[in-house]
């Protein structure tokens, strides 16, 4: 059992679900209480919007998430057991836990992510978006096959599918609530809003993958370029890599000051954006600028995945400031 959690990086699939619940409750929920329908329900004088994804249904589709995601990792280790073996000296797979096996796990899992997914989608009303989680899923074999090795085409893949895990929830949502309110009270406008606060939190979610991904590939230099993996390290070199870290890193924390200076305007904000998020993000470039170590590296790539963490428990601030009034 410990060496299947270890396979299925338990922990990060435990960030998945955690970011999904904040981006529905503390994010979605929240926006959506203070934004004011375009008129007044039949049934009453109700005059704000309200969750319209059965909860049953918006679990099914964390599941689902959380299952092509799993799945995703049991391939990536299935045919990454060479490379692993030179990099961090022990695999799971062939190890603990048959070939074989895993590539059943694997099976499983994807199946029934895609399974799930293509339910939630008939239950909205949409059998279409199911092509997502086949599509997601292939993606993340493929990747794991060839993609990984190629020139950035695996890490944008990466940084591509992460950002999708916060879309995920408003793609579902939006569809359920525009279609109970219906035009006469939902506008485009107010769908907007919704949907460019999400769409905020996936590009922060993009551009920190990205850079994590490519430190990675730094720490797994050796290992990469024995088996022949072209990545931005073993193709550009390691102090080329360095600077495109930075520069993603850098252009994550400006686009954080200005996303602040326009939408949100809150000095507790910013001193969270600040302490929690830009001060360690400057740390993780210097200490990068100084590695030379793959242990070195690992440290950066923990410092970024820390920042990921606090970036989504932004969602926990912004219920606090929009429903509880914190302010300074």
């Amino acid at each position: 059992m410990i060496a299947f959690l270890k396979l299925i990086r338990w922990q990060n699939l435990l960030i998945v679900i955690v970011t999904q619940f904040l981006i529905r409750y503390a994010l979605i929920n929240t926006l959506a209480g203070n934004l004011l329908l375009d008129g007044t329900l039949p049934g009453g004088p109700q005059n704000y919007f309200v969750l319209r994804l059965p909860f049953i249904d918006f679990l099914v589709l964390v599941i689902a998430t959380v299952c092509i995601t799993a799945g995703g990792y049991v391939i990536n280790d299935y045919f990454d057991i060479r490379t692993d073996l030179l990099n961090k000296g022990e695999v799971i797979v062939g190890t603990r836990i048959p070939r074989r096996r895993a590539m059943m796990w694997h099976n499983i899992l994807s199946g029934l992510g895609v399974v799930a997914g293509f339910w939630v989608s008939y239950r909205i009303g949409y059998l279409w978006i199911g092509i997502i989680f086949l599509v997601v899923s292939g993606l993340l074999y493929f990747y794991s096959v060839t993609y990984k090795k190629q020139f950035l085409i695996g890490n944008i893949i990466v940084a591509l599918l992460t950002s999708f895990v916060p879309l995920m929830v408003v793609l579902f949502e939006l569809p359920v609530i525009y279609t109970y309110y219906g035009p006469e009270l939902v506008s485009i406008y107010t769908m907007k809003i919704i949907f460019y606060w999400v769409a905020g939190f996936a590009v922060f979610a993009f551009l920190t993958t990205l850079a994590r991904e490519i430190v990675k590939d730094m720490e797994d230099f050796e290992g990469d370029k024995a088996y022949g993996s072209r990545s931005l390290p073993v193709v550009a070199g390691i102090s080329l890599s360095k600077v495109v870290v930075s520069v993603i890193i850098a252009a994550t924390i400006i686009l954080m000051i200005i996303m602040w200076a326009l939408y949100i305007r809150n000095t507790v904000s910013l001193l969270y954006i600040l302490l929690a998020m830009a001060v360690p993000l400057v740390f993780s470039i210097v200490a990068l600028i100084r590695g030379k170590s793959a242990e070195q590296f690992n440290t950066v790539s923990t410092i970024i995945k820390g920042v990921m963490l606090t970036g989504i428990l932004y969602t926990v601030l912004f219920w606090l400031i929009s429903e509880k009034g914190l302010s300074l």
